[in-house]
């Protein structure tokens, strides 16, 4: 008896097969082998053709079944994570109607905005923890004012996932979780905002049928099933956005838990038991893949419950961006990860005085979308080598992490464990020594990902587990690191001057 997990990215479909009873991760696919095409008509534009995330979804499932010879009838469930906050509109035939306006699209900025001026900041922000910013809903009232004649076409607005789920089962719904990722969930009123659709003129009925993250949302058509390969009647029985299926996957889902990631961007992903927002909205707040609904139009749902979990995530840009310029810089490419590693681990903690700020990579949302670039301070010709350069680097995107959990801590996060993939920048103890040490907790790594995570958690609405927490249990924590105890004067002295580095960057 296996499971099946999906992970709908930007750059690539990835498919998971989990031994149900064990929760081994039997094989995963990949399609493309390289990236998936992206269309920018203008600056600042990201578009993708829903169809084509749909063929590399039947390829990559073709490609798990002839690896591993599963029948396809002993696969009992299947789960979907996708990339967050991306637009996809289909007509009547359910069919999409234009390409998909995607996350790191940037058009539908000046119309989020103005709704959150409009509607009142301390509306948005108490109803649904974010500005309407640069999300679904702002995307939408793009295409309604730039393209009206496709506009009035639209049967459904979704989310990515919910099209692939569409593909799979004919049906369109979507869930609270992907609703308060589009800016389009009322966290008192737990239900659809209406605040949000009657300000952008959005009709109701255009909104998907509402599904909960965990239940069973559809079974495979027969079309679905020969363009997969997989049986009829499948049950489809989880959703949920990457970053909150990525916690899901390393097996953070209660409160005072995070995941993070450290790849080109930097993540951190906070649970708390309240919906909780940032007044300078330097981070967004989502319903978890576990929050559960407690009373429309009662105060309690503002207040700590036993039942509600948010998780508050933290993005930051200039993270891997940086070292991989260092790299190919620095390094002019030939030095290895694990070489640049060994040279920073030679130099001590604060890099001799070097200080790196990582914000190159473009306006910083925790730093009120500021954008000072990036800065190498206290360079000595005569003392400063490579090996202090990377040092100063890892420490500098250390430092930004610590930087903005002290905003997630302001908002009644209390870390009490991190839990990381083995994988990008979390692979460096330099790195992950100083966040563990700076924030006092210890930093788990876990062999995970989220195809793996979502087909699991699809064991749950099956009836294959009893509860999320049996799911996850087989998650295997293979590494970690404790903070340095010793040594939390240095590492707290080299943070206090690239802080204040910082401040004097931002004004």
């Amino acid at each position: 008896m296996y499971l099946l997990g999906y992970d709908i990215g930007s750059s690539s479909i990835k498919a998971a097969l989990v031994e149900a009873e064990t929760g081994a991760t039997l094989a995963v696919a990949q399609s493309p082998a390289t990236e998936m095409s992206m269309t920018a008509h203008q600056p600042g534009w990201a578009e993708q053709d829903p169809d084509e995330w749909w063929l590399h979804v039947c390829a990559a499932t073709k490609q798990l079944l002839e690896n591993t010879l599963v029948a396809p009838a002993e696969i009992k469930g299947i789960g979907i994570s996708y990339q967050m906050h991306g637009l996809v509109v289909v007509g009547d035939d359910k069919k999409p109607l234009r390409p998909s306006i995607i996350w790191c699209d940037s058009r539908a900025v000046p119309y989020g905005n103005r709704a959150f001026e409009e509607i009142g900041q301390e509306q948005c922000l108490s109803h649904m923890l974010n500005s309407p910013g640069n999300f679904t809903a702002a995307k939408l009232a793009w295409v309604k004012e730039n393209e009206p004649e496709l506009f009035a076409k639209i049967r459904y607005f979704m989310l990515p996932g919910d099209y692939i789920a569409l593909r799979l089962t004919g049906e369109a719904t979507t869930t609270p979780s992907g609703l308060s990722e589009g800016i389009i969930w009322d966290f008192v009123k737990n239900e659809v905002s209406s605040t949000v659709l009657d300000y952008f003129g959005f009709d109701k009925k255009r909104v998907p049928t509402v599904v909960p993250t965990f239940s069973l949302q559809g079974k495979l058509t027969a079309e679905a099933a020969a363009a997969t390969g997989l049986a009829e009647g499948t049950p489809v029985a989880y959703r949920a956005g990457d970053q909150p299926n990525n916690a899901l996957s390393l097996n953070v889902l209660q409160p005072g838990e995070v995941a993070a990631t450290g790849g080109t961007s930097g993540v951190v992903y906070g649970v708390v038991d309240r919906p909780a927002y940032d007044l300078q909205s330097r981070v967004n707040g989502f319903a978890h893949v576990n929050h559960e609904l407690v009373g429309s139009n009662h105060p309690s749902s503002l207040i700590p419950h036993p039942s509600q979990r948010i998780g508050i995530l933290l993005c930051i840009n200039g993270a891997g961006s940086l070292y991989r310029w260092l790299r190919q810089t620095v390094g002019q490419g030939s030095i290895s990860y694990p070489d640049m590693e060994r040279l920073a681990a030679s130099v001590p903690v604060g890099a001799d005085g070097l200080r790196i700020l990582p914000f190159g990579n473009g306006a910083e949302r925790m730093l009120n979308n500021l954008d000072p670039g990036a800065q190498v301070n206290g360079l000595q010709l005569n003392r400063h080598t490579a090996a202090h350069l990377y040092r100063a680097g890892l420490e500098g995107i250390a430092f930004s992490f610590v930087y903005g959990v002290q905003i997630l801590k302001k908002m009644g996060l209390d870390i009490s464990v991190m839990r990381v993939g083995n994988d990008n920048l979390f692979q460096s103890a330099v790195f992950s020594k100083t966040i563990a040490t700076l924030l006092g907790c210890s930093i788990d790594v876990v062999q995970t990902t989220g195809a793996v995570g979502a087909a699991k958690a699809a064991g749950v609405a099956t009836g294959i587990y009893p509860d999320i927490e049996t799911a996850m249990a087989s998650v295997t924590v293979t590494g970690r690191y404790e903070p340095e105890a010793d040594r939390v004067g240095e590492y707290r002295g080299a943070y206090g001057v690239w802080e204040a580095d910082l401040a004097k960057a931002i004004g």
